[in-house]
């Protein structure tokens, strides 16, 4: 068993074919996303427009606290004071994500929800908290105001960049989870072709191996375990160099990131066995399903719109919970970002029953073809 499946990688690394899509084409691909975008990180959330518009009795110390906090390390916004008008227009056109009013009681409107308009309500509701702390000890206890206006003129540590799992977040790791999740699936084409070096009336070589005394059961589990351990060490290969090389933001543990590119390896080789091993059709048009269906999945995970992931999630949520794709990227937000061990435990379990599904589909197809004559 083990010098089939040595000779088995052999022959196919010698195949530039089927190693260049699972290993060569998502490290062209992740080499161009990381000088496309992969140093952007959080950009878009370092500075937020904001308006302040005065009003009659203007509260001048929460004009104060708002230059404080532009004028501070984080330069968490940029404040532009303008007429009510033109800052509703500004709003309305996505100029600035918020306006404050200065008025004797300060206020905050938003159009929209996300979290630069929940970084504005919280500046807001930590000056009005403030305020009123600072007068319950100006009634309670006067010679400590100066102390406390002290210590809560220091903003500095307002609001930290943390996700929801305490792990800094990049907004363009999506692109990068769905390329790994990409990656496991053009394992299709090691399955695929070894799908097809088991069928002796597609292939020359095929038929050469139908009429050896090996058993066929051993033949068919050699090419298996050779396909799955080759696509896993090229994933591997991709997930160091977008760890090590590339030095992405990936915060989880190396094991559970080896764990999903395992699983993800064996469904994308699962389901090239499984294809290859479907009627008699051409060799090109199987190639074509997969590929078809390789970049369907990656495009509804995010590989070409990190918010498509999301779009389905809120429109047609069962496609996310079938698409390999997108249980191989969530696998990977819900170690990294997430820090969800239950829904990442639900995603790679889905994920081996859809790969022990296809492999035990595959093996009855392949098994059971018989030949008049080779």
């Amino acid at each position: 068993m083990l010098h089939l499946i040595k000779y088995n990688i052999i022959v196919k690394l010698k195949n530039f074919n089927v190693i260049f899509w699972p290993l060569f084409f998502p490290l062209i691909l992740g080499t161009l996303f990381y000088f496309a975008f992969g140093q952007m990180e959080e950009a878009d959330f370092e500075t937020i427009p904001v308006a302040v518009v005065s009003q009659t009795d203007t509260d001048t110390v929460f004009i104060e606290f708002l230059k404080g906090i532009e004028n501070s390390e984080n330069e968490l916004i940029h404040t532009q004071e303008m007429s009510e008008d033109d800052a509703r227009n500004a709003l309305e056109n996505h100029k600035i994500s918020g306006i404050f009013y200065a008025g004797q009681t300060p206020s905050l409107t938003v159009i929209k929800n996300g979290l630069e308009e929940s970084i504005l309500q919280s500046l807001l509701e930590s000056y009005q908290n403030g305020k009123q702390t600072l007068m319950t000890i100006a009634s309670i206890h006067p010679e400590g105001m100066e102390q406390a206006v002290l210590q809560m003129s220091d903003y500095s540590d307002l609001v930290q960049q943390v996700s929801l799992g305490g792990k800094t977040t990049d907004g363009n790791a999506q692109f990068f989870y769905a390329l790994i999740a990409m990656a496991c699936l053009y394992g299709a084409f090691i399955g695929f072709g070894a799908a097809i070096t088991l069928q002796a009336n597609l292939t020359p070589l095929a038929a050469r191996r139908c009429v050896t005394p090996t058993h066929k059961l051993k033949l068919i589990v050699s090419e298996m375990l050779a396909s799955f351990l080759l696509q896993f060490v090229s994933v591997l290969i991709l997930l160091i160099y977008l760890r090590y090389v590339l030095h992405l933001d990936f915060e989880g543990q190396f094991s559970n990131m080896l764990l999903i590119s395992l699983i993800g390896s064996m469904i994308g080789v699962s389901m090239g066995i499984f294809i290859g091993s479907l009627g008699r059709m051409s060799e090109g048009v199987k190639i074509g399903i997969l590929l078809g269906i390789s970049m369907v999945c990656s495009f509804l995970a995010g590989l070409m719109n990190n918010t498509m992931k999301n779009i389905v999630e809120q429109h047609v949520p069962i496609i996310n919970r079938i698409n390999p794709a997108a249980l191989i990227s969530d696998a990977f937000y819900c170690i990294n970002v997430y820090d969800d061990t239950a829904r990442y435990t639900r995603n790679l379990i889905t994920l081996s029953i859809m790969c022990a599904a296809l492999i035990i589909a595959s093996f009855c197809l392949v098994r059971r073809e018989r030949y008049d004559s080779l």
